[in-house]
């Protein structure tokens, strides 16, 4: 009885086993191709280290390719840029990569059209989220399109209040205190560095279209302004418009420079977040540095007045 016993023991570690190896080679298949729900764990759970994909969307593409190879870098392990079931699983596995939440009225009144000429701007009191949509995807780290995906069913862009939506869950620990940061303008990244210069952030940015605009050089944080207001003048969106006088544009997440500024020693010129986030890694700011909103108000809280900072090619 005891053999039989053994014997069953042994067949069922077996089978065991195999179904874990069947499961493990289904991680991944064809993740180049499409919207994957593995990509977008690992996505995720390199967004919480701070290694930004920017939107973790579920799409395999450059940026996290870059993050998973900055992370095998850091950790020490081969750097191949492929991933697979056991790297997932080094960086925390999947189980709780995403999250329930449950649209309330108070989100459906907090959201409102955001206007497009200048002066009407300037009269709101902030400018905020257009949709729940565009909300809960911020929140989720990701992409208007992927929440669709993640949540076929639901009537975007405004759900009624009660509707259960599922989101990336990219919540972190607070990050540690930047000790540089460095620009990369061909790669278009921001990378910061703890005091020991080790990297402890990477975050893919804009720059701008005009490479005359794009300055290089040694300088540090000047200003730090979480939620800020934007200064509009029409000298530099319209060259000799009639219109002359600055407009103050009241804060939000739909503001021009999103929910945070750092503003840098070199006069003009800041890292700032966005109204689009699906937009970062383009050549298309007028000269300062943009980031996701999540990314940019992340990035501000590592920073202080006088962090220094360079801008290479």
């Amino acid at each position: 009885m005891g053999f039989k016993k053994a014997l069953l023991g042994i067949t069922l570690l077996v089978a065991v086993s195999a179904m874990a190896q069947e499961a493990s080679e289904k991680r991944f298949v064809n993740y180049r191709q499409g919207f994957n729900t593995d990509t977008l764990a690992l996505q995720v759970l390199l967004d919480r280290q701070h290694l930004s994909c920017n939107c973790a969307d579920g799409f395999w593409g450059p940026r996290t390719e870059i993050a998973l190879v900055t992370w095998q870098t850091l950790n020490g392990v081969p750097v191949t840029g492929v991933p697979d079931a056991a790297l997932l699983l080094q960086l925390g596995g999947d189980t709780n990569v995403l999250i329930r939440y449950t649209v309330t009225s108070n989100d459906l009144a907090a959201v409102g059209p955001v206007p497009v000429a200048w002066e009407d701007r300037a009269r709101m009191q902030s400018l905020t989220y257009e949709t729940v949509q565009e909300m809960l995807a911020e929140r989720g780290h990701t992409s208007q399109r992927a929440l669709e995906r993640l949540n076929p069913g639901v009537a975007w862009p405004n759900p009624p209040p009660g509707t259960e939506v599922v989101l990336p869950n990219c919540s972190y620990d607070k990050p540690e205190k930047a000790g540089s940061i460095r620009i990369a303008l061909e790669r278009r990244e921001i990378t910061a560095f703890n005091s020991e210069g080790l990297l402890i952030a990477l975050f893919p940015c804009s720059i701008a279209r005009n490479k005359s605009h794009r300055p290089a050089g040694e300088m540090s944080v000047m200003a730090i302004a979480p939620n800020p207001n934007y200064t509009y003048d029409p000298k530099l969106f319209n060259p000799g418009s009639e219109k002359k006088a600055k407009l103050v544009i009241p804060p939000g997440p739909n503001n021009p420079v999103g929910m945070a500024w750092i503003g840098l020693s070199l006069q003009g010129y800041g890292i700032h977040g966005t109204p689009i986030p699906e937009h970062i890694g383009r050549a298309e700011s007028r000269g300062c540095f943009r980031l996701a909103n999540w990314n940019a108000v992340k990035l501000l809280n590592m920073v202080e007045i006088g962090t220094p900072l360079v801008i290479e090619e």
